[in-house]
């Protein structure tokens, strides 16, 4: 059985924490009585969110989605663009910058160019303006939009990860939980992220025993796997065999390096980091500070490595000396399902398929 470090709740937090928690309940009764407005479109609109803030792997699992339906459908993204440096809805182009609709939008658009993606802290407005489209979209997939109440998807995907059990967790500010770890039940489909790959039986069935699902509710079991590194700037992939012995200076604006320490220590036991909170704006300062940091290495056989979130913030700066970016690699991440991954992709067609659209 896997053993797990127990989730830190600040318990002297909990006063406060019972108020957000009454403050959320009556928000969310009223949209059940209709005081606040939900719309439904007529088209499917899977949300893949969670209850809790940030790190359970939203962008990795839309990707996948998208990837699924690429070929298949006229496909859009759709998220709130999370620190962009702008405001109301903005359609992805090939021009556009991280800053204009925020590092994890950036990075998709990147790696589907041929895909709308758009941004709009209104979700409602956002899938208006998405339909109006000469070729509108026949998906649409919401990027943490379960909070977002004022629509109402065909189809929702709830996170949880697997190192902090939604179950064991409290609200805000004692625990990271936005809603009561009830809400899951509103999912049409849960799935535990970032599970270590030698999960026994028995933790699936613990798992799967304290979550409870309804019997309506599909439950899957994902990891994280690593893909070969990429350049941030220029040059050729590389294996990740390369880092065998490597003195890496790992850099990341992520909520948690946690999972890429690991990964690395599998390779070299000379891993230093340099961690900002989730979304960082990287300052000048920071680079300079990174900059020297990596200099001051002794050894010829060095690298900086930033997550794939970081890359994307990181790649249309100018302030980067020339010399240091050529050591700048990314490591993607890809989703692996510990099993069946058919029957996961099949529900997710056969709902797009049953969902009638007119576009």
């Amino acid at each position: 059985m896997i053993e797990r470090q127990p989730v830190h709740i600040n318990k002297w937090l909990l006063p406060l924490s019972w108020l957000y928690g009454l403050i959320v309940y009556f928000r969310n009764k009223f949209f059940k009585w209709g005081i606040f407005k939900q719309e439904e479109f007529d088209i499917p609109i899977i949300c893949i969110g969670n209850i809790t803030v940030g790190g359970t792997g939203k962008t990795p699992h839309t990707e996948y989605i998208i990837r699924l339906l690429h070929g298949k459908y006229r496909v859009a993204v759709l998220s709130r663009g999370y620190k962009r440096k702008t405001k109301g809805f903005i359609l992805a182009a090939k021009e556009t910058t991280s800053k204009e609709i925020g590092d994890e939008s950036f990075q998709i658009k990147n790696k589907f160019p041929d895909i709308l993606v758009a941004v709009d802290a209104d979700r409602r407005r956002g899938i208006r303006n998405l339909l109006s489209m000469e070729n509108p979209p026949q998906v649409i997939l919401l990027d943490d939009a379960f909070q977002h109440r004022y629509v109402k998807p065909s189809f929702t995907i709830i996170l949880s990860d697997f190192n902090r059990p939604v179950y064991e967790d409290a609200l805000l500010p004692a625990g990271r939980l936005r809603e009561p770890c009830s809400y899951i039940d509103e999912a049409n489909m849960i799935i535990v992220t970032k599970c270590p790959q030698d999960l026994q039986p028995i933790d699936y069935r613990i798992i799967s025993h304290d979550i409870n699902p309804f019997p309506y509710q599909d439950l899957y079991f994902t990891s994280l796997g690593y893909q070969e590194l990429k350049p941030v700037f220029s040059g050729d992939n590389k294996p990740l065999s390369v880092l065998k012995d490597k003195h890496i200076l790992l850099a990341t604006g992520i909520a948690s390096p946690n999972m890429i320490i690991k990964k690395l220590s599998e390779y070299t036991d000379k891993v230093d980091t340099i961690t900002y909170p989730d979304h960082y704006a990287f300052k000048s300062k920071d680079i300079k500070y990174i900059t020297d940091k990596f200099k001051k290495i002794n050894s010829d056989n060095k690298i900086i490595l930033v997550t794939e979130k970081d890359a994307a913030r990181l790649v249309t700066r100018k302030d980067i000396d020339k010399e240091i970016k050529k050591y700048m690699y990314y490591l993607p991440i890809e989703i692996l399902f510990a099993d069946n991954e058919n029957a996961f992709r099949d529900k997710i067609l056969k709902h797009i398929n049953s969902k009638k659209y007119k576009y």
